[in-house]
Parts: C-alpha cells; sequence; structure tokens
C-alpha cells in the first residue's frame, strides 16, 4: 500500500569531510552517524537520503548502526550523493550503487546516474558559488529552496524559474549540522524500499512539506567549524590565490582563534550577510556576473557590495 513517506532529501555528515575538492575546505561536517540518526528520529523522518560530497563513503556503516539499534527500525536510510561537475556547480545523484566520478561535465554525470537507474536533483540552483542556474533543468527534480541560502535571492530565482519552465520541485535541508536535519522535509508517495521511491520522484509523486531556514546561530555553528579545523587549507588558498595577503590573513586566523566567543563576530556575520544578499540580488535579478565567487574576483565582488 502506497504511504505519503517523509524524506529528508540534502544532508551531510563526517564522511563528507576531505571529499569536497581542492578548492574547498576539507572540513564539510561535524554530524555524527548517531548525531544524524537521532535527530531524523526526532523528526519523524520515514527516509533518510546522506548526501554526501563526492563519495559513498558512510553509507554501509550508518546502514550497519541503524540495523543494530531497535529505535531507528521505522526509518530507512538509502544511498545518496551530492557530486561536483567540471565548472564547481553540484547535482544531487539518488538511488546510485556506485560512486561517479567528480569534476566531469553535468551532461556525463546525468549519462553516468541514468546508467544507474539514479534520480538526479539540482541542488541550491541559484546559489552564489556551487549552482548549476540555467543547466538545472536537465536534473529530474529541482531545489525550489535551500534552507542555507540566507541570501534569500538565491531561493527567489529559484522558483521563479522553476514557475517558468513548470520543473518538479523539492525543498532541502541542506544540512550540516545536527540541528538543521528535517529543516526542509518532502513527502514522497510510495512504498518504502528504494525501487518504489526512485520511480515516484521520477514521476514527481513528491511534494515539499515544510521550508524553513537556518538560523544565524547555525551559519555561525558551521562557518566556525570549519575555520577552527582547516588552518592548512587557508593557508594553502590564499598563498595560492592572494599571495601578498598571507600575513594579514594569517594575523586575522590567530585574531579569531583568540576572540572567537566573542560579539565582533556576531556583528562581523551581520555585515557579511548584508552584502551576501546585496551580491545575490545583482547576480540574480540585475545580470551581474554570475562566476565572479568561482573564479575569487575579489575586486568584483567588492563593487557588487557597493
Amino acid at each position: 500500500m502506497l504511504e505519503m513517506l517523509r524524506a529528508e532529501l540534502h544532508c551531510h555528515n563526517v564522511y563528507s569531510n576531505g571529499h569536497v575538492g581542492n578548492l574547498e575546505p576539507p572540513f564539510d561536517s561535524n554530524v555524527t552517524i548517531n548525531e544524524q540518526l537521532e535527530k531524523s528520529l526526532k523528526s519523524k523522518l520515514d527516509i533518510l537520503f546522506v548526501t554526501n560530497h563526492n563519495t559513498l563513503d558512510g553509507f554501509k556503516q550508518i546502514t550497519d548502526y541503524k540495523n543494530n539499534h531497535e529505535k531507528f527500525s521505522n526509518l530507512n536510510v538509502y544511498p545518496a550523493v551530492e557530486v561536483t561537475t567540471d565548472k564547481e556547480a553540484h547535482v544531487l545523484v539518488y538511488g546510485l550503487q556506485e560512486e561517479i566520478k567528480s569534476f566531469q561535465s553535468i551532461d556525463e554525470i546525468i549519462d553516468a546516474a541514468k546508467s544507474q537507474d539514479a534520480v538526479t536533483i539540482a541542488p541550491h540552483p541559484f546559489s552564489l558559488v556551487d549552482a548549476l542556474r540555467n543547466d538545472s533543468s536537465k536534473c529530474d527534480l529541482f531545489e525550489v529552496f535551500n534552507s542555507s541560502n540566507v541570501d534569500i535571492y538565491s531561493n527567489k530565482k529559484a522558483e521563479i524559474f522553476a514557475k517558468e519552465n513548470n520543473l518538479l520541485t523539492t525543498a532541502g535541508s541542506d544540512s550540516h549540522i545536527a540541528s538543521t536535519i528535517g529543516r526542509c522535509t518532502n513527502l514522497i508517495n510510495s512504498e518504502n524500499n528504494l525501487d518504489d521511491i526512485l520511480y515516484a520522484m521520477k514521476k514527481g509523486k513528491i511534494s515539499i512539506e515544510k521550508m524553513e531556514y537556518v538560523t544565524p546561530s547555525e551559519v555561525l555553528e558551521h562557518i566556525q567549524y570549519k575555520i577552527e579545523n582547516s588552518k592548512e587549507y587557508i593557508d594553502y588558498y590564499v598563498k595560492e590565490f592572494y599571495p601578498k595577503y598571507f600575513s594579514l590573513f594569517n594575523s586575522m586566523y590567530k585574531f579569531y582563534m583568540f576572540t572567537k566567543k566573542s560579539l565582533i563576530w556576531n556583528i562581523t556575520f551581520k555585515l557579511a550577510l548584508f552584502g551576501l544578499k546585496r551580491i545575490s540580488y545583482k547576480i540574480n535579478f540585475e545580470g551581474y556576473d554570475p562566476y565572479a565567487f568561482r573564479t575569487r574576483d575579489i575586486p568584483a565582488i567588492t563593487k557588487m557590495i557597493f
């Protein structure tokens, strides 16, 4: 008998760390398997797709852990991956049995997904860094709302694009910390097994149940986790792209580590969010270059703020 199954379609855990690519901090998520399953239980999920970056590492571990704990018996965990394209955009792939090679073109990744009868979703399709943008329509479904798109305009642009192109839509928590698991949920009209779920998704038997943004404190928690564990990456990144400012960045990092509990960082976050919203509006609604972030073009980014 078909049910309306509550699903989390976009979340990460500690097994995502080290797989995000050379241009991203290696520490992606601090969520343990136990924390992820406990929060999924509290969120009354029926289906959990863990979408770690470019790897199926952790899928066997989470299913083994779940199967050894009776209280999680009503929750089914299925395989998924968030794959990075050659243009640093992301594609969510569901139901795959083998990993898909990352840093290929979007068409190659979609063909590889189809060869495994997997389902694809375009995540955060108009975000500022890792978005497919117009190529999103090549995927089976479209993430019209992403909890982490706190600039707001990325989601507004996605909503308009989905209506104009009559796309099948989902919502994604894009959870990287435990508290945001289940922040967005979707209902799938299906029996609770992988083949039926994938079939239902392809046929559009899926609807958005809940859409909620992450809170500022949750954004800060994720940012601080990445900063505090990524000194080696930060050094590499600054030397690669901004060698003249290495000493300055090093001093700023030391200052942050010494003052990380200070209110100054809450103020800094609010200022950064203000700038991010201005940039997002100009990129998504005024035709500014959407790849300024990918090319690390600081002067172009700064001009968009002012």
